[in-house]
Formats: C-alpha cells, sequence, structure tokens
C-alpha cells in the first residue's frame, strides 16, 4: 500500500467484497481515500466486518446485499450506491464462485454446474457493469477491474466449467473495453495461487506449488489489491488481462 495515489472524492463498487480478494481489495482502495461500496450475497458479517475496519480509520464504506446474477438486485443495488455517495467512480467485479470437479471425469459436470458458473462469473460482471456504466461515464476517469484467474488462461483449475467461465470472462474484459470507450477503461486481472481461506487444511500442496513457481512464492490478497489498484488509474491501459501468478505460465 506504499503507492502515492490520492483516491479522495472517488466512489468505488467491489462485488464480493468482505472476504480474500475483495475484501483486499475494499480496504486497499479505502487506505487511498475512496468511498467503498462493499457488496455481498451471503457474507453478511464479513462484509460488515469489512466496513468497520475501514470506518475506523477514518474511511467511507457500506455494506449491501446483492446477488449479482439478479439483474433487478444489481440495479438495486446501484442505485443505492449512487444514492448514499453520489455516484460511481469504480466498480471491481471480484464476486465468483467455483466447484471441485474430477478434470479427466466429463459425466461429473451437470447442467447445473455450467449454468451457476456462468450466470455468477460471467452474467454477474456483465449485469454489474451495464447497471454501473452509466455512472462511470458520467464522471473523468471511470474504470471498471475484472478479477478473473489464471485458469482462464491454461485451461486448468478447480473444473471445467470455472476455467471456462474464467476465460469468458476474460473475453468480456476486451470487449466492455470496446463497448465503453472511450469514458471506461476496463481491465482485468488474471490471479494465479492466493493464499485465501481455500487453501485452509491444504498448506502442503500450496508450498509444493509455489516451489515451482519462478518467484518461489503464493500471492497475497493484497498483492492482487495493488494490482487492481494499479489498473484502476492506469489512464492509458484498457482491454488487458494482466497475469498475476508469480511467472506460473512464463
Amino acid at each position: 500500500m506504499s503507492m502515492a495515489i490520492d483516491l479522495s472524492g472517488k466512489v468505488a463498487v467491489v462485488t464480493g467484497g468482505g472476504t480474500g480478494i475483495g475484501r483486499a481489495i475494499s480496504l486497499t482502495l479505502a487506505h487511498h481515500g475512496a468511498s467503498v461500496a462493499i457488496v455481498y450475497s451471503r457474507s453478511r458479517q464479513d462484509a460488515e466486518n469489512t466496513v468497520s475496519t475501514i470506518k475506523e480509520t477514518g474511511g467511507q464504506a457500506l455494506a449491501l446485499q446483492a446477488d449479482v446474477c439478479q439483474d433487478g438486485q444489481v440495479k438495486a443495488m446501484i442505485s443505492s450506491v449512487v444514492e448514499t455517495f453520489g455516484g460511481i467512480d469504480y466498480l471491481v467485479n471480484n464476486a465468483a464462485i467455483t466447484k471441485q470437479l474430477p478434470f479427466d471425469d466429463l459425466d461429473a459436470i451437470e447442467d447445473n454446474d455450467w449454468d451457476r458458473l456462468y450466470a455468477t462469473n460471467v452474467k454477474g460482471a456483465f449485469f454489474c457493469s451495464r447497471a454501473a456504466a452509466p455512472y462511470l461515464k458520467a464522471g473523468p476517469g471511470g474504470a471498471i477491474v475484472n478479477i478473473g484467474s489464471i485458469a482462464g488462461e491454461t485451461g486448468y483449475g478447480s473444473s471445467i466449467p470455472y476455467a471456462v467461465s474464467k476465460a469468458a470472462m476474460h473475453g468480456l474484459t476486451k470487449s466492455l473495453a470496446r463497448a465503453l470507450a472511450p469514458q471506461v477503461r476496463v481491465n482485468g486481472v488474471m490471479p494465479g495461487a492466493v493464499l485465501t481461506r481455500w487453501w485452509e487444511g491444504d498448506e502442503d500442496k500450496m508450498h509444493a506449488l509455489s516451489g515451482t513457481l519462478p518467484l518461489q512464492r503464493i500471492s497475497t490478497p493484497e498483492d492482487i489489491a495493488d494490482t487492481t489498484l494499479m489498473l484502476l488509474t492506469a489512464q492509458s491501459v484498457t482491454g488487458q488481462n494482466i497475469k498475476a501468478e508469480n511467472g506460473q505460465t512464463l
């Protein structure tokens, strides 16, 4: 959090903003002066705890419940943000779900797996972007960052539907960058392994993986937050999916 970036007067919406990477992004943006709307689906306590942490340090934050798969809920959430903070400058589409499925067992994948993962990881990001777009366009420097995954490039991860949904999200980043230019920049971050609660109980696997990475480390949520901050403020960058994976695909 050492970058000398002043986001005072800026308003950011972070979906899935109460836990893991989303929490780190919310705290980082607030640390730099932004007012942050933290959107949660089920993790109400986590979102409210993140709001409290921000307010304790003099920042402004708000927790809002919305299922990003439901366009009506998304529109209502965006309206609430604008009513409270007066506008929107930044949107971080971080909300995502996954499902662990064996890669070599195609019959283990059910129709519902495709529908659920695509609805949240792709359509959810689109619904949020569409609802926020008029407000992002209204002010100078509007920007969206989509939190993708290196699985979308390698084709490997927790499951085939997950990897494919993230590849689609990376495509969405490029399409939205064209659709919303020149007023709004749209970029993506593709994290590799990140030290979050998903690794609890699987530390041995994590350490084995880190040993094979060129940088010999696993990313922290704060690493991804710093990359997100960079992309939100990089005025000449749009339509890019930036890898943050410690050299995994080098």
